[in-house]
């Protein structure tokens, strides 16, 4: 979504302004998962409970709302994985974290290396669909083994979050596998150099990774174009699916409510009434509202921290009920 001449206005507008407007009780920490032979370094941010009183945390260049390094204290505690869109990063649903984090969850979002707002050079091929569901695959492995919260992580109470592309990366970390020549019907009215390597044939070789430790997931208006009825027949964890009214950014509702039809594990379907693609993202601060426009600027009528608080409510209380409670 982001193109590169528009990145460093980004970043300059968010740089310490993305202060939430009600603060969460969420201690917060950057970590780095080392380069390895299944991909480069992976930079991001953990959320976690909290006892003391939120104040505001600087991470790179972002400012949000929490507790630097707290102390967690605590044993089987659920954990929700983080995977955002296209030509985004880990703060980009820093509410969620900090929501899931005051009740009780600890929260990993990942900026996914060659796809986010500081390293778009691999977000126009596809080996980045490849790559992504292996960030999620070695997150996991790192917040498992090698994070200061691994001891304090339950196994069997692992959740994922994903949006727009990161709402593809879900479906495939869950299951499900990728139609490529689904998208050639697309790409005739579409120059990406994605859609080049489809149009000639040249799809990814490696196998998409997958992950069973993830036992419950939500999908924010995903990028939804390559699946099919059979490849999403592997899905088998309760998923919440949710879609916005008029798409964009390349997510069309009609391929979102196919998914919703193909979709034979046991889901929740919600489609928000008169909201674009980016109103999943956190509300902006004023700064980025001036700086990015097209991402902050909703429909007319459509109020996104209304939204938003409903929408993380309703987040928090699917994960409460899938990693939990005992599932019905």
């Amino acid at each position: 979504m982001h193109a590169s001449s528009h990145v460093c206005r980004l970043l300059s507008a968010v740089g310490f302004c993305l202060t939430a407007t009600l603060a969460q009780a969420a201690g917060l920490r950057s970590f780095d998962i080392p380069a390895d032979a299944n991909g480069p370094a992976i930079h991001g941010a953990i959320w976690s409970p909290c006892a003391e009183p939120p104040g505001v945390v600087r991470l790179d260049i972002f400012a949000l709302p929490g507790v630097k390094d707290c102390p967690l204290f605590g044993s089987r505690m659920p954990l929700v994985v983080v995977s955002h869109g296209r030509g985004g990063n880990f703060a980009g649903h820093h509410d969620i974290g900090e929501v899931l984090a005051d009740a009780g969850f600890i929260v990993a979002a990942i900026s996914h290396p060659g796809d986010n707002s500081f390293d778009l050079s691999r977000s126009d091929d596809l080996s980045v669909y490849v790559e992504r569901p292996q960030d999620i695959k070695r997150l996991l492995d790192f917040m498992l083994v090698a994070s200061p919260f691994s001891a304090a992580i339950d196994r069997e109470r692992i959740g994922l979050f994903g949006f727009s592309r990161g709402g593809y990366t879900g479906l495939v970390v869950i299951g499900a596998n990728s139609d490529w020549a689904k998208a050639t019907a697309f790409c005739q009215h579409s120059a990406s150099h994605a859609c080049a390597q489809i149009s000639r044939g040249e799809y990814p070789a490696q196998p998409l990774a997958h992950d069973s430790r993830i036992k419950a997931a939500v999908i924010a208006d995903p990028l939804a174009i390559t699946f099919t009825a059979e490849s999403l027949s592997a899905v088998k964890v309760p998923v919440q699916l949710w879609a916005s009214e008029y798409g964009g950014d390349g997510v069309l509702p009609r391929d979102v409510a196919a998914a919703d039809a193909n979709l034979l594990a046991k889901h929740e379907y919600r489609v928000v009434p008169n909201s674009w693609h980016f109103s999943f993202l956190a509300p902006c601060p004023p700064a980025l509202l001036r700086a990015r426009p097209e991402i902050c600027v909703d429909a007319p009528g459509f109020d996104r921290v209304a939204f938003h608080a409903e929408f993380n409510g309703d987040v928090l209380a699917f994960f409460r009920k899938w990693l939990i409670r005992p599932a019905e």
